[in-house]
């Protein structure tokens, strides 16, 4: 035989080992790369339910939290907290406007547990609010006292119907029931 025969007979073996080896190393590493993106899913995962296992409590706090700050912050509950009969009607709205601005600055932290949408609810809730207090407060003559001021939100609150601090306490709850 001579040499081209001999190279001939070597390469109809080596070339379709060789695509054979490729092909093997190709699967290998595809294979090595599954193992990898499945190893790096199942990490993230605990990462992830290690992050809801350690956040959960400050989120189900926060949620509490709100929904007790749209409590304190409903017109009734106000009105009823701090009720000054004696008191000018210009000084015990200035007194509910106050504690509305405090209770929500108390709490304005809480934000970064809540859903966006949700938080920009309990805003709404407290802007509307102070709207309902200026409203009433609107309507006060200068010999006005509290009681006057606190029956003119009643009123008020009576003709609203669903007021946002109540719609802000649906949504908070939906969102909690929603951790779980």
């Amino acid at each position: 035989m001579d040499t081209t025969q001999i190279v001939f007979q070597i390469a109809l073996i080596l070339v379709p080992a060789g695509a054979v080896l490729l092909t093997a190393i190709f699967f290998m590493r595809k294979m090595q790369e599954n193992d990898l993106r499945s190893a790096h899913q199942v990490l993230n995962a605990e990462l992830k339910k290690d992050r809801q296992s350690f956040f959960l409590p400050q989120r189900v706090d926060a949620y509490q939290r709100v929904i007790l700050l749209m409590e304190r912050i409903h017109p009734n509950s106000l009105v009823m907290r701090h009720n000054n009969p004696g008191l000018p009607a210009a000084a015990m709205q200035i007194k509910l406007l106050e504690s509305i601005r405090e209770e929500f600055d108390h709490n304005i932290a809480q934000q970064m547990f809540i859903k966006g949408e949700t938080w920009e609810m309990a805003k709404k809730a407290k802007e509307e609010t102070l709207k309902i207090i200026h409203l009433a407060g609107q309507q006060m003559g200068p010999t006005s006292n509290g009681m006057d001021l606190s029956s003119k939100i009643f009123e008020i609150v009576g003709e609203v119907g669903t007021l946002p601090s109540e719609i802000a306490v649906q949504a908070l709850k939906k969102d909690v029931q929603e951790l779980f």
